[in-house]
């Protein structure tokens, strides 16, 4: 059996995302985040004590849509192509 020659260690490597890439997947991150921050919170420190503020706009309604608008901004991410200008 012949041996394979070596490759060169001196290839250029490429990365599959660009720059533009990456400033979106981390734009993405920070809406995701945002929205579980407003998601979190809202308990009664007394266990006996009921709190309404668990239903109130910002954990119903405003955290879920930043956290799937932070989804979408990262497929899209993904899906940009780094070489087109």
């Amino acid at each position: 059996m012949a041996k394979q020659p070596l490759k060169d260690k001196t290839e250029d490597t490429t990365f599959i995302f660009g720059k533009r890439n990456y400033k979106f997947m981390f734009i993405g991150l920070i809406v995701i985040a945002l929205g579980f921050i407003l998601m979190s919170g809202g308990g009664s420190d007394d266990p006996n004590v009921f709190s309404e503020d668990i239903f109130n706009f910002r954990r119903i309604s405003l955290a879920p849509t930043l956290v799937l608008i932070g989804f979408g901004i990262q497929i899209y991410a993904i899906l940009l192509n780094p070489n087109k200008k």
